[in-house]
């Protein structure tokens, strides 16, 4: 998998939208119950209890999404001792879950540090340039509906997990999409893990490209949980969604501009103007 650092394509207004959801996911983050130790690479029972209870609580499950059933038995986030050890208590839930909220609470969740720079590193990267074309109500707005295209499209075809599902990655994937669709000649710098990490100027539809076909390859045996599992097919729809929202927008769409230094084949020599 190659790893986007930057794209050539200056935007024209700054993308206050994008900067405040990379700082909402930060900060929800940084708050969620159970995830300080995860951060230092080591959690007890205890942070595991809370962190269960408050994903049960917040997180979109997708049985519930398709069923409108609650759990009869959540986790509290107490430490119990039972037969087989130390482990989380369960208990009738003492809350009231909106399953249609929690799909857009989830997309603020993310299970790892490593989980959330990697969205936030490709939110920031084609964020700003769709943010740009659309605006910034429009932009938020899309971004809202590929999250719940995505987690409504994963539970479709997961009806009866009981796994949550959290993250911003289906969203994101919907921006992926609609960069795709808008600027698919931009280029961008990434690193390819070749040995070491060589650093190569791309075009957005190879790399966009290749993102999504790992994603509807990977997505035959995919799934979703606290463990640690990706929701490819969740990917797969938000980057669908994210495409046809963008496809109105294509034929007003300014091209990125011209890339100048080094590249490769009969591009290899900087055209000149005069």
């Amino acid at each position: 998998m190659v790893i986007p650092v930057h794209d050539v394509n200056p935007v024209r207004r700054t993308p206050w939208v994008t900067y405040a959801l990379i700082a909402a996911n930060v900060l929800v983050f940084l708050f969620t119950p159970g995830l300080a130790g995860s951060v230092a690479g080591e959690s007890s029972q205890a942070q595991l209890c809370h962190l269960h209870a408050f994903l049960d609580h917040w997180a979109a499950v997708p049985r519930e999404l398709i069923h409108h059933q609650m759990p009869h038995l959540v986790p509290t986030g107490d430490v119990g001792i039972g037969p087989h050890g130390p482990g989380c208590v369960i208990a009738p839930p003492h809350y009231d879950k909106s399953p249609a909220l929690s799909v857009f609470t989830a997309m603020f969740l993310h299970g790892s540090w490593l989980h959330l720079l990697g969205n936030m590193l490709f939110l920031l990267i084609f964020g700003n340039n769709v943010e740009d074309r659309m605006g910034h109500v429009r932009f938020a707005l899309f971004y809202v509906v590929c999250g719940y295209a995505a987690g409504y499209g994963f539970a479709v075809l997961n009806a009866g997990s009981g796994d949550p599902l959290i993250g911003a990655s289906g969203a994101i994937a919907g921006v992926l999409g609609a960069y795709l669709v808008l600027y698919p000649k931009a280029r961008v710098w990434v690193l390819v893990p070749f040995l070491i990490f060589l650093p190569l100027r791309l075009p957005a539809w190879l790399v966009l490209g290749f993102w999504f076909v790992l994603q509807a390859v990977y997505s035959a045996g995919e799934g979703i949980s606290a463990a640690g599992t990706v929701a490819y097919a969740a990917h797969v729809v938000g980057f669908l969604a994210g495409m046809l929202i963008a496809l109105p927008l294509r034929p007003g769409t300014p091209p990125p501009p011209e890339p100048r230094g080094l590249l490769f084949g009969r591009n290899a020599r900087p055209r000149q103007t005069w």
